[in-house]
């Protein structure tokens, strides 16, 4: 059988979610073609040679992607088993059954996948069978990236002194311990997550360089879910590749509870840490359940200053409790600490999904707000209570989308008049502020992501 993995978007990565899988397929002596749609097009022919079609799904965007393409799919091949995988895969199991596909998996998918395409003696899982059964726990083997377009079609890191490199992006553990209450990971996972073996990590990693990677993105929810892990896997990496550099997602609380590890993240190569902050409104990181407080992400951007690395913070900047007043003290927060050029303009636009199987539906005051679930944005939407506030965040969204070539400095202070406005306060009103760094002055990847 003749197996197409499919991807529509990933972060501007290389899709992990399709060389995983294919080197599982073409291990057990299945032919895979992986086609990634951020970076090509849909070839019909391609679509109607295959016997089995799986489309990754790992987060909102992608899914969204994905919808018109299943169908189109669908009408190209009728008689194709058409399935889904990864972490939006399973939480919109109902509503990707109504454009056709037969098959519903999660994200620890490889196995399940080669079971299907009929490599073993497993019978494919019938319908919804997957919806209630626990996580597998994997023997992962190195992924297999041959036949996807080349890394240098990928985002790339910018780097200050005008250089770019070239982005490689791996996996070192899946799934997370924590249970972020408005989290997409934590209806699949609740609290679970895998660790990928040392040598399978160095391995994928060593097959990226190999392609031109002087740069690798870890792509784990937390790369101190398992901070020994981490650990060894930096240590090798960089006895291996000593001048191969790094970025990672860490949490604040972590940041702090390992704060020892952090002069060897500088040490090992590490160019930037990415870390959901969220709000700096302890109101809202409780309702969030983050597991920090403004306090917390304070003394994590100053111990992480004091190591000699970039914190680059994200947000959910816009929820059912932000206040105006609370937009604006998270402008001002964030650039007291120092970091208000770090983040990139998208971020002070972002507005809490609400998804299917969202924990955020266990409070009162979220369920009081939303809407029925629109298949068309995958999402409950909510209106604010106070009108200012969903027309700030629209016109942020907007700003932000049409400020591309204006520095990050430039860009904040727009984004606060925006919010001095909506506050009432007149245009060109402003703090006597500290110097922002320009945008060039940290590392950032030129390609913008959307969850």
């Amino acid at each position: 059988m003749k197996v197409v993995l499919i991807s529509t978007y990933d972060l501007g990565r290389q899709p992990f979610g399709l060389a995983s899988p294919a080197a599982w397929l073409r291990r057990a002596g299945l032919e895979v073609e992986s086609l990634d749609l951020s970076r090509e097009k849909l070839r019909a022919e391609t679509i109607a040679g295959a016997g089995l079609i799986a489309f990754y799904l790992p987060m909102h965007t992608a899914t969204r992607l994905a919808l018109p393409v299943i169908d189109h799919a669908r009408a190209i091949n009728p008689s194709a088993t058409i399935c889904a995988y990864g972490l939006y895969a399973s939480l919109n199991e109902e509503l990707l059954r109504r454009h056709g596909v037969t098959i519903v998996l999660g994200p620890e998918a490889e196995a399940d996948l080669v079971a299907i395409a009929g490599a073993t003696n497993v019978p494919p899982l019938p319908a919804g069978a997957s919806k209630d059964a626990p996580l597998q726990r994997l023997n992962f083997i190195q992924p297999d990236r041959s036949g996807m377009p080349a890394l240098d079609q990928y985002a790339s890191l910018q780097m200050p002194d005008g250089s770019r490199k070239v982005v490689g992006a791996t996996d070192a553990t899946r799934g997370c311990k924590h249970r972020c209450r408005h989290c997409p990971i934590v209806p699949v996972y609740d609290g679970q997550f895998r660790v990928v073996p040392v040598d399978v990590v160095l391995a994928d990693i060593r097959a990226q360089v190999e392609q031109g990677a002087t740069h690798i993105t870890f792509g784990d929810p937390d790369f101190f879910n398992g901070p020994t892990h981490a650990r060894r896997i930096v240590e090798s990496m960089h006895r291996e590749f000593p001048s191969l550099s790094y970025d990672a997602i860490i949490k604040v609380e972590h940041l702090l509870k390992h704060r020892d590890l952090l002069p060897l993240l500088a040490q090992t190569g590490c160019l930037f840490i990415t870390n959901a902050v969220e709000s700096v409104d302890d109101e809202v990181l409780a309702k969030l359940e983050k597991g920090h407080t403004r306090a917390d992400f304070i003394a994590a951007a100053a111990a992480c200053r004091d190591a000699g690395l970039t914190m680059v913070p994200t947000f959910v900047a816009f929820t059912p409790w932000t206040t105006v007043d609370g937009y604006i003290d998270l402008l001002n927060v964030v650039q007291d600490v120092g970091l208000a050029g770090h983040v990139a303009p998208v971020q002070w636009s972002i507005r809490l999904l609400v998804t299917w199987q969202s924990r955020l539906l266990e409070l009162d005051d979220v369920r009081s707000l939303v809407g029925p679930f629109d298949p068309g944005t995958l999402t409950y939407p909510w209106k604010h209570r106070d009108q200012r506030v969903d027309d700030l965040q629209q016109r942020v969204m907007a700003l932000a989308g049409v400020r591309l070539a204006q520095s990050r400095e430039e860009i904040f202070e727009a984004v606060r008049e925006l919010a001095q406005a909506a506050r009432g306060v007149a245009p060109g009103t402003r703090r006597i502020d500290l110097v922002l760094p320009s945008r060039a002055a940290i590392p950032y990847m030129n390609e913008p992501w959307y969850c």
